[in-house]
């Protein structure tokens, strides 16, 4: 009996059909939730609801209330703020870079981090809106004309050029997740039997016919988009990292900031997709779908862009050695030597020295230590932005304003706070949302389904039946 190469492994595991796909993924949404679920909304809606708390009050009493000194102008805010940027950006590479390249394997995972993308650049736009401490002035970023009053924005500042770049790249985002979501929620408004939800799924859905017309341009405009998305994916965290790199504070007037700082995002927001989708596939049964193969995928993602953050931070050294200038050379050895030393090697071991370990088979291909490493690599990135920021601040060229940086309840409170509403919405969509594309995954089931692949179409057990007689 001939029997196809083991050149790939199957996507989908297990003797699966196309009606299989779509009650595995819509079970979820049409079975009672279950109590685990609750639990977790309930202790993200208390910690979201702290965290509004605090920043309200901070609206109330003023940015003060933050751990910020003469010195330190920018820590605990702009440190949140490129995290939760870059962990916004797994979503759009993972979907629009990939879709390019045909990748079959993001299938499984594309939905749910494109909701993550969402989630988190939502969150992270919290961030500058708290900073300008008049929350209610931040339409001034925007090109008004002079009605307004003669104040134009600074197009010379990069914190305008974010502005621009961020919620085109939130928009763009929104719009590629939700055209993948049609097809879906016409699968789901064609099942459901509750008025309330068909209604809703209904309009959601768009008057989605199914239709070879609607496929057509349905696939055409994914295409058109992914394009558009991919070099967002670039500039975005570019334009982040210019805030910085703009400037001539030592330790981050530096070239090597926008590649560094793109690597550094896909890193950490490959690692927050493994934490979610880890979760996801336990609670809601779809190991089928999300497997070892994928996990390794992604794990090899995580060793190239961790490698490359590594060699960034060794670049940076010898560069600030090799300048000649002290006061660059001297940012950088109080980085790894002065005050802030225990978040700087924590930086370093979190993101420079663990990744290196799923060079290992056995490691990379352990649900269990890659949902542990996912978790580690993503502190490992706070810290990085922590370093960048607090550490070029609080020595600046003269001694006698010298400080160190305390974070306050406030500070602590508004980051706790961000973590909880993203976690509350994630909730959400996990509940009511499909986490995996149907239509997409039905794609894929007979070129990449185990079923198909062993047992040409006829089934997993087909050929044994078969060879016994």
């Amino acid at each position: 009996m001939h029997k196809e190469a083991d050149i790939r492994l199957p996507l989908i595991l297990g003797d699966k059909t196309y009606k299989d796909i779509t009650d595995d993924v819509i079970r979820p949404i049409e079975s009672k939730a279950p109590k685990t679920w609750y639990l977790l909304l309930m202790i993200s809606v208390v910690i979201s609801l702290w965290g509004i708390g605090c920043i309200v009050y901070l609206l109330g009493t003023g940015v003060g209330t933050w751990g910020l000194n003469k010195t330190v102008g920018w820590a605990w805010d702009i440190t949140n703020f490129v995290w939760w940027v870059g962990i916004g950006h797994a979503g759009t590479l993972i979907s629009a870079v990939l879709l390019l390249f045909r990748q079959k394997w993001r299938f499984a995972i594309n939905r749910a981090a494109e909701a993550m993308t969402i989630f988190a650049v939502m969150m992270a736009g919290l961030f500058p809106l708290i900073h300008m401490g008049r929350l209610w002035l931040g339409y001034w970023v925007f090109p008004l004309p002079n009605q307004f009053g003669s104040l134009w924005p600074n197009f010379n500042s990069p914190l305008l050029w974010d502005v621009f770049a961020i919620s085109t790249y939130f928009s763009v985002s929104l719009v590629f997740w939700y055209i993948g979501l049609i097809p879906d929620f016409a699968t789901i408004r064609d099942r459901v039997t509750k008025p309330i939800f068909k209604r809703v799924y209904r309009v959601l859905s768009f008057g989605w016919t199914g239709d070879a017309k609607a496929w057509n341009r349905f696939e055409l405009v994914s295409l058109v988009l992914a394009g558009l998305a991919t070099p967002l994916v670039f500039s975005v965290h570019s334009i982040v990292s210019f805030d910085f790199a703009t400037s001539v504070i030592p330790g981050w007037h530096t070239t090597i900031f926008p590649p560094y700082f793109v690597s550094g995002a896909v890193f950490s927001g490959f690692a927050m997709v493994q934490t979610l989708m880890l979760i996801l596939r336990k609670a809601y049964k779809l190991e089928a779908y999300l497997h070892v193969k994928h996990i390794e995928y992604m794990n090899i993602v995580i060793i190239v862009t961790g490698s490359i953050v590594g060699v960034a931070y060794i670049t940076e050294l010898f560069v600030s050695w090799y300048s000649g200038v002290e006061y660059e050379s001297y940012a950088f050895l109080n980085r790894a030597t002065g005050p802030y030393w225990w978040a700087y090697w924590s930086m370093m071991t979190c993101n420079v020295i663990s990744p290196q370990l799923f060079w290992f088979k056995k490691l990379r291909t352990s649900l269990m230590f890659s949902f542990f490493m996912s978790i580690i690599i993503n502190i490992g990135m706070w810290f990085e932005r922590f370093v960048i920021i607090v550490t070029s601040l609080h020595r600046d060229y003269l001694p006698s304003s010298w400080t160190y940086f305390h974070p306050t309840w406030v500070d602590i409170g508004v980051y706790m706070g961000t973590i909880g509403i993203f976690f509350v919405l994630y909730l959400l969509f996990s509940r009511y949302f499909p986490v995996l594309p149907i239509a997409e995954l039905k794609t894929i089931l007979k070129s990449s389904g185990k079923n198909y692949k062993e047992g040409y179409g006829h089934g997993e057990g087909y050929w044994q039946k078969h060879t016994d007689h």
